[in-house]
């Protein structure tokens, strides 16, 4: 059977502009199924083709929407369980949601904000699956690893502009901690195989990228992507710090525990998603 005739529509997109969502509505319209897409942005229309568009937000209880029947959620995980009953009104059988390994790999990290976004996530899992359980609706949660599409991502491509800032990369230790970057693209392609596949329903999936690299290796790669010759800096755990209080005016978020985990293995496995719905991502090789 094919795509076009297992994923049932009409279809609904939240958080349509995002990093996959853009994705996603081009596999979309590229099997021939115009999306109702949602976004909290109003859209240039480049992206999505002849869907119909919603500004709107999830938390907005005047919000209305049309006739839906599959939903693709994009939108932060914890902000979907609020917004279950409305979808379901809406006549919602079939969910494929999106959450993060990092409610795993951040569930101890020293850094109070993180371990919040970890129990964020785990807790919002939990409450999607119980949720539509009890109301009949078919979920799949799709767990990412770290996902990229270069010049837009807040991962790679944050390494990238880097890079290319200062020519350098500095590496806590030897940066030897496995990493599987993943491609939005790729991620897109994935959920709409969920969404057709009965063996993925009412299951979570864990989706790394199609190559487990060190993180020297993928900064490597980011270099080679750039046209540029590696230039990598072990540095001191005292040392890493300072440099992270400097460079926060050019990489938001920068932490000291962001760099303690370069050496951590954050390896996860996708073979049930590979045996359930054919999850077949590219090894990482990004050109930017």
């Amino acid at each position: 059977m094919t795509l076009e005739n297992t994923l049932k529509a009409p279809v609904l997109v939240l958080g349509a502009t995002s990093l996959i969502g853009r994705w996603i509505m081009a596999a979309l319209a590229q099997v021939g199924l115009d999306a109702v897409a949602l976004s909290r942005t109003q859209s240039t229309g480049g992206a999505i083709g002849g869907a119909q568009w919603i500004a709107g937000d999830l938390k907005d209880p005047r919000l209305i929407l049309p006739q839906i029947v599959t939903v693709f959620s994009l939108s932060p995980i914890w902000l979907l369980p609020d917004a279950l009953l409305a979808l379901k009104a809406a006549g919602m059988t079939r969910l494929v949601a999106f959450s993060s390994t990092s409610r795993f790999t951040k569930e101890a990290s020293p850094d109070a904000g993180e371990r919040a976004v970890a129990k964020a996530l785990a807790d919002a899992e939990a409450a999607v699956e119980a949720w539509c359980e009890a109301h009949g609706v078919a979920w799949t949660i799709l767990r990412p690893t770290l996902i990229y599409d270069e010049g837009r991502d807040g991962n790679v491509s944050r390494i990238a502009k880097l890079v290319k800032r200062f020519g350098v990369m500095p590496l806590l230790g030897g940066g030897r901690g496995l990493r599987q970057p993943v491609h939005a693209a790729d991620l897109a392609s994935g959920a709409l195989a969920a969404a057709a596949s009965p063996a993925a329903q009412n299951r979570a999936y864990d989706l790394v990228g199609g190559e487990t690299v060190t993180y020297r290796v993928m900064v490597e790669r980011i270099f080679a992507g750039l046209d540029k010759p590696p230039r990598v800096l072990p540095l001191p755990v005292w040392l890493f710090a300072l440099l992270m209080k400097l460079a926060k005016p050019f990489y938001p978020g920068a932490t000291t525990a962001m760099g303690a985990r370069m050496g951590q293995d954050l390896a996860f496995d996708s073979a049930e998603a590979t045996r359930d719905f054919g999850w077949t991502p590219r090894a990482f090789h990004p050109r930017f």
